[in-house]
């Protein structure tokens, strides 16, 4: 490992979310500051830069001094999503293939829900009057049937300019079996618009699908200026500000890159907060003897589920961003509009609904006192007993329980005719309900069955729900980190260097060239060894994680199949069939030896593995004779449909090995950590509060360390 990924001085993980920006600042010695500001949705470097100087604050230091001390920051934005979300990209530009002028509209030639005809597609991201035909055409060999025209390059690039066009994409029919066209078509354009923003299907995503690679390489053009300005406007302002270290980027794929390389793949950075969830679940759950686990993230304004299987977060390469196709690697993550901040309604019908609106950080949910007024899910857990108006970000944002009160009253108590109390437990089993939907369609579709995996919980609003989303899906055990409301900031700071790549075949796996095989997984890492020692990896440091999208013969779909790092220097037929056989017959449940087995892509991606740092547990030290109790309350049993007395704990004075019965709320400043009737909790070694379920105690007693007494029983 070279000096420069070294862990001299601080390390920062900064996640940028729809309500709050986390913050977890790490130093050498594994002492650590976990803080939280409000976002700012107009200009996300500000909350960066606000929330940089509060910490300096807090240290007693100017933010240059501490900027100066720090060694790494690492950053999950949210700037190129919100841009998608709300059509504020770039102003961008298509040469496609003569004939093909319309692959957007037309996108795969499938509907998207197949029942549903009244769904119309949505509107390209690139108008038609940008989307310019070049004539020329290269076969699906790859062999030149007609030469590019490059004179109605230069022309189309002229109209491009009169249009006041940011960036173009240049997707040609079958370029990843020939880029030579694209390659041609790129420098004719340049010489007239030097500066644009430039996406070359063929190079950022060479596999086939022309609707997929056309709509991946838009997405990418649309989102690349905004996030090349974003980064260079934030790297001025640290710079600026005294920071002469290392800013890395979460991608969507759960790995870190230079601003440099992810400016250059933007489409990469369209989930990139959330990856790194899964990533630090992982950590969390080895420390019991599990390889596997889902993670749960809700915030302010939406909840996140992802899923570990078998040591490593599940990947996708067919997602989609708001309807539109995107065809890179990215960790498999489900979202829905499901936070705190989520609004409570009735509709015209009389039916109770929750979210997806959101009243995100500003104004905020009524108890916020920032000019809300609509009852919120936040509102509806203040009522409930299960967050403490005053203690609320440890008491630095107290919050206004009448206003709550109000605004449930008038927006779904009186119109249901119940009472507030009943009206909040109804907000607050209905979002339970959405929630793990959530968590049953990332696995169930998987071939997975949730009650087999511990849930790690995220998120400021994350544990006050969990244990009620476990519940419903007979889930034994929680794991609820300390740092759990900064969770997605504490998880960039142990991920790892990745690189994609891929390269279509055509070929089945009876016939497949086993040499050559191995010279297309040798070449990519050839490339990705030398991507990440420009990035200051040294080669002891990478590894590489092969795979193959493989069907049967007939099949629509394809599924990826890892297969081991040893398959880049020899693979092996039969062992290729038998993980594919395996792999299919999980998710489907069954499998046919004899059928054949086509390959469609090959895979590779180049792992740089980066130093995670150890924080500090010195505060967890406390004498497990000391009560933790801070008081009492009533608090909502979902089990009991009523208000019941509950136990409150102060989190930081429960020290490993601590145990106690619910009902009982943890509170830990910056989130509580609700305790049902039915569940027990347990402080592991990490200082992380496991719940499991009083009934199963038996059986998870020799994992989880269940020894000593119960306090307070």
């Amino acid at each position: 490992m070279s000096e420069k990924t070294g862990t001299t001085g601080l390390r920062i993980g900064i996640d940028v979310g729809g309500t709050f920006t986390d913050f977890l600042v790490v130093a050498p010695d594994g002492s650590h500051l976990v803080h939280k500001t409000s976002s700012v949705p107009s200009d996300p470097s500000r909350a960066v830069v606000q929330g940089l100087r509060e910490i300096a604050d807090l240290r007693g230091q100017s933010v240059q001094d501490l900027l100066a001390e720090t060694h790494t920051i690492v950053h999950g934005t949210t700037v190129t999503t919100n841009a998608l979300l709300t059509r504020r990209g770039a102003t961008t530009g298509l040469l496609t293939t003569e004939g093909f002028r319309d692959v957007l509209p037309m996108r795969d030639g499938t509907r998207e829900a197949a029942y549903d005809n009244r769904l119309t597609a949505p509107e390209p991201l690139v108008p038609r009057h940008l989307r310019l035909p070049v004539p020329g055409r290269v076969d699906h060999g790859g062999q030149v049937v007609t030469e590019v025209d490059l004179d109605a390059v230069r022309s189309a690039a002229e109209t491009f300019r009169e249009a006041g066009v940011e960036a173009v994409t240049i997707s040609f029919m079958h370029s990843h079996a020939n880029p030579d066209h694209e390659d041609a078509a790129a420098a004719a354009l340049a010489e007239v618009l030097p500066e644009v923003y430039l996406t070359r299907s063929s190079e950022l995503l060479p596999q086939v699908r022309y609707y997929d690679r056309t709509s991946t390489a838009v997405l990418n053009s649309y989102a690349g200026p905004i996030i090349r300005r974003y980064l260079t406007g934030l790297t001025d302002t640290l710079a600026e500000a005294g920071f002469g270290g290392i800013l890395l980027l979460m991608q969507s794929n759960g790995g870190v890159a230079t601003p440099t390389e992810l400016a250059r793949r933007a489409a990469l950075s369209l989930l990139s907060g959330p990856a790194s969830g899964p990533t630090a679940g992982l950590l969390e759950v080895e420390l019991h003897g599990w390889d596997r686990c889902l993670t749960v993230d809700m915030g302010g304004t939406s909840f996140d589920a992802a899923v570990v299987n078998d040591g490593q977060p599940l990947v996708m390469t067919d997602g989609t961003i708001d309807r539109w196709r995107i065809a890179l690697p990215m960790v498999d993550i489900h979202t829905i509009g499901a936070g705190g901040g989520s609004i409570a309604r009735v509709d015209d019908g009389g039916i109770l609904r929750v979210g997806p609106e959101s009243a995100g950080a500003v104004p905020g949910p009524a108890c916020y006192g920032r000019g809300g007024d609509r009852a919120t899910v936040t509102d509806a857990d203040v009522l409930l007993g299960y967050i403490d108006a005053s203690s609320f970000m440890a008491g630095g944002v107290p919050l206004d329980a009448a206003a709550s009160h109000a605004a449930m009253e008038r927006d779904v108590a009186h119109p249901l005719g119940l009472d507030v109390t009943t009206a909040a437990a109804g907000v607050y089993d209905l979002v339970n309900v959405s929630m793990a939907a959530g968590v049953q369609a990332i696995t169930v579709r998987r071939g997975l069955d949730p009650r087999d995996f511990p849930i790690v919980v995220a998120g400021g609003a994350g544990p006050v729900h969990a244990a009620a989303i476990a519940s419903e899906l007979e889930i034994p055990v929680l794991v609820t980190p300390r740092q759990s409301s900064i969770f997605c900031a504490s998880g960039m700071l142990v991920c790892d260097f990745k690189h994609d790549y891929v390269q279509s075949v055509s070929t089945t796996l009876g016939e497949v060239d086993l040499d050559q095989l191995g010279r297309i997984w040798r070449e990519m890492a050839g490339a990705g060894r030398e991507t990440l020692r420009g990035e200051g990896i040294g080669d002891s440091a990478i590894s590489f994680e092969p795979s193959l999208d493989m069907r049967y013969a007939g099949q629509w779909f394809e599924i990826n199949v890892p297969v081991g790092e040893s398959a880049v220097d020899g693979p092996d037929r039969g062992r290729l069939a038998e993980l594919f056989h395996a792999q299919h017959d999980t998710l489907f449940g069954y499998s046919t030896a004899d059928q054949p087995v086509e390959i469609l892509n090959v895979r590779l991606t180049a792992v740089g593995a980066t130093p995670r740092p150890a924080l500090d547990l010195a505060e967890l030290g406390a004498d497990l004779d000391d009560d933790p109790q801070i008081g009492e309350r009533p608090i909502w049993s979902p089990a009991q449909r009523r208000m019941v007395p509950g136990r409150v704990l102060d989190g930081h004075r429960m020290a490993p090995g601590a145990r106690l019965s619910g009902p009982a709320v943890i509170e830990l400043g910056t989130t509580s950590v609700v305790v049902l009737d039915d569940y027990d909790v347990v402080v592991d070694s990490h200082g992380s509060f496991v719940l499991y379920l009083r009934a199963r105690a038996h059986e998870l007693a020799d994992r989880l360390s269940l020894t000593g007494e119960l306090v307070g029983r």
